[in-house]
């Protein structure tokens, strides 16, 4: 998962959040507009947190090559 994702997640959590836009009553009926946004939003700041960590691990690894003269 990359960060374009966790970023979209967060967009459209906090869209849904907001109200920006209203849900047709099909969709309202069977769930509600802001429980999906908070949890869009908390997964995309998870998705975007994870992202930023393993980039960091990744940038402290080093790698040692060894060569055998024989």
């Amino acid at each position: 998962m990359g960060i374009g994702i966790g970023i979209l997640l967060l967009v459209i959590g906090l869209i849904l959040l907001t109200d920006a836009i209203s849900l047709p009553d099909a969709v309202t009926d069977v769930v509600d507009a802001q429980t999906v946004g908070w949890i869009c939003t908390i997964v995309g700041i998870l998705a975007i947190v994870l992202v930023m960590v393993m980039n960091q691990q990744r940038s402290r690894t080093t790698h040692v090559e060894k060569r055998r003269h024989g």
